[in-house]
């Protein structure tokens, strides 16, 4: 696939994500864009992420900027680093995809860039080097060997030095950027940590449709070491994944409306794929668009005590939180290990996480992907279904299920008569469907996503 900006910055295959092409987009977004005091620069663990955090930090360097580099650390320490420095940021990473593909994603100094700053850095693509305010006066380049270890230190002052104490924790590492940083916070806040599946080879993990064989291996790992939770992030840790003393993933959603409670959130705001059980706690719910700079735009329009969060458990704060041990600054970016931290501490005064989770409003959701498919088809499959009232009857009656209503906002989300939802919706950055089910418990929604996912695939071909 050509490389082409999304919910989640610039992303294509590592082929296409040529040298010209990278330093373009940063000559771009250094000539659109306020970067204040510099370019903060991080990248993954994917195997060509040094190399394209290089073209960054020589590109950036060579229009001008002073160049900070901070190594592998992941997005959210980066932002947090480069906001507080006052400087903008790009994080070189394709998130949770595989490793033939990666991907930029840009800061500036307030933090994540708006859908107008995505026009803006298109329209000024092919400007050519030494076109920005350096002129060809080399930047400067420093280093910065301390966000990550900040990004965690300002959640222990929060949370307490015994905020998980007693809790066995195991940290799925995999080829995370955080995995070393998530067993210092698990540490840090008192738990017992046992760190698992430490890989080489990157791993492509995604906390919002985590396949059977790694909920399996979940299971495993949490009776074989008994443990009471276990946690992990996807490759850029901006999302986070826990499971629970069963070995249970708790959807990211959950994740999300727990945490947004625990910080003390009045308005919440979520893209339309979250499930609907937020509703019934006491916090005002506004919907968006997926993607975090749609939560943004919505956390910027309600002002006050507000968060945002995704399906996928990514959680951003708008508003100084006070914790058990402190305030907790703000931070308008997507981050993975707030929602972890604050689960597990609530799960521990509940009498553990399972226990926690289900006292929640029983609504759950599942989301997985159907890779490999041409953007075209699933737009012209979603067209087809919303344009026809007797072809969308079709498609859940052969689900079992009756259709309720229809909403727009992002993709084709079908509510159905007996309450479960059913949403098809083209990423914005992959040639791949995502799919996602609602239904009142786990199971039901595993069983339902599972043959929408058959039946989308006999339709498409």
């Amino acid at each position: 696939m050509a490389p082409k900006f999304g919910t989640s910055g610039l992303r294509g295959l590592v082929a296409e994500l040529t040298p010209a092409l990278v330093a373009d987009h940063i000559r771009a977004f250094v000539a659109a864009c306020d970067t204040g005091t510099g370019l903060y620069v991080a990248h993954d663990l994917r195997p060509s992420s040094p190399d394209l955090a290089r073209v960054v930090i020589d590109t950036a360097r060579a229009e001008g900027l002073v160049v900070t580099d901070c190594g592998d650390v992941p997005t959210p320490a980066l932002a947090l680093a480069a906001m507080a420095a006052g400087a903008g940021s790009v994080m070189v990473t394709g998130s949770h995809i595989p490793a033939d593909r990666n991907g930029l994603k840009f800061y500036l100094p307030s933090g994540e860039i708006t859908k107008a700053d995505e026009a803006a850095i298109l329209g000024a693509l092919g400007r050519g080097a030494g076109s920005g305010a350096g002129r060809g006066a080399l930047g400067t380049l420093e280093t910065d060997a301390g966000c990550g270890a900040r990004w965690v230190a300002r959640y222990v002052a929060a949370f307490g030095a015994e905020a998980l104490d007693g809790l066995r924790v195991g940290v799925w590492a995999h080829t995370a950027v955080s995995r070393d940083l998530l067993v210092d916070a698990m540490r840090g806040l008192g738990a017992d940590v046992v760190a698992l599946g430490r890989r080489t080879g990157f791993v492509p993990v995604d906390t919002e449709a985590v396949p059977a064989a790694a909920r399996q291996e979940i299971r495993d790992w949490v009776a074989e070491h008994r443990l009471d939770a276990l946690v992990s992030t996807d490759g850029d840790g901006d999302r986070p994944l826990v499971a629970d003393g069963r070995g249970e993933v708790v959807a990211g959603d959950v994740l999300g409306q727990i945490t947004a409670r625990v910080v003390g959130a009045e308005t919440i705001v979520t893209p339309v794929t979250s499930n609907s059980g937020v509703e019934a706690g006491p916090a005002r719910v506004l919907r968006t668009r997926v993607g975090s700079p749609y939560v943004i735009a919505g956390m910027e329009a309600a002002g006050g005590k507000v968060a945002g969060y995704e399906a996928n458990g990514g959680f951003l704060l708008g508003f100084d939180a006070e914790l058990g041990a402190g305030v907790l600054p703000r931070l308008v970016t997507r981050d993975s290990l707030l929602p972890i931290i604050a689960v597990l501490a609530a799960g521990r005064a509940a009498g553990g996480l399972a226990a926690l989770v289900a006292a929640e409003p029983a609504r759950f959701t599942a989301a997985d992907r159907l890779e490999g498919v041409a953007t075209a088809a699933s737009a012209a499959l979603v067209a087809a279904l919303q344009a026809d009232d007797a072809a969308r009857s079709g498609f859940l009656a052969a689900l079992g299920e009756m259709p309720a209503g229809l909403v727009l906002t992002d993709g084709l989300r079908m509510p159905c008569a007996s309450g479960r939802v059913l949403h098809l919706r083209p990423s914005g950055n992959a040639p791949e469907l995502r799919v996602y089910a609602e239904a009142e418990s786990p199971q039901v929604a595993q069983g339902l996503l599972a043959k929408a996912l058959a039946l989308v695939r006999e339709r498409l071909g």
